[in-house]
């Protein structure tokens, strides 16, 4: 179990869509004094059905921005969880004590179809993520 003292970062390669939804579910289930970052190594403007399927969950995710890794102030992060290959490959070496954990989550961005045939991979996406963040390693339980 890895003890946060500090932070999260999220990272993704655009910071659009999965590392978006890990973001709002984290500023919504951890505890408070946990500081709770996302960024891209080429960040994208974050997706509008990020934000809508996120609402659907009672989660607003509307004012957070897509940022790059080098606006996140790494000397706050304890951890970093990146959640596409293409950023747990590109990541960065972080100062200090830094705990790397990967989740594999495919990216939503990339589906094809109609606005709903999109929006349910984007569900499915924010469907798996919110587990990964409820019950991650470095803590025991939280509340739904």
């Amino acid at each position: 179990m890895v003890i946060l003292q500090k932070g999260i970062l999220f990272l993704c390669t655009g910071n659009s869509c999965r590392s978006q939804m890990a973001e709002g579910f984290a500023r919504k289930m951890l505890p408070k004094d946990i500081k709770i970052f996302s960024a891209g190594l080429q960040p994208k403007s974050i997706h509008h059905i990020a934000v809508k399927v996120m609402q659907e969950v009672g989660i607003d995710i509307s004012q957070q921005r897509s940022k790059n890794i080098s606006e996140i102030p790494i000397d706050k992060i304890d951890l970093v969880v990146t959640l596409c290959g293409d950023a747990a490959e590109r990541c960065p070496i972080f100062p200090g004590k830094v705990t790397r954990i990967h989740w594999e989550i495919e990216d939503p961005a990339k589906a094809q179809g109609s606005e709903e045939e999109i929006a349910k991979v984007f569900r499915k996406v924010r469907d798996k993520i919110k587990p990964f963040i409820k019950n991650g390693k470095w803590f025991d339980s939280l509340e739904d």
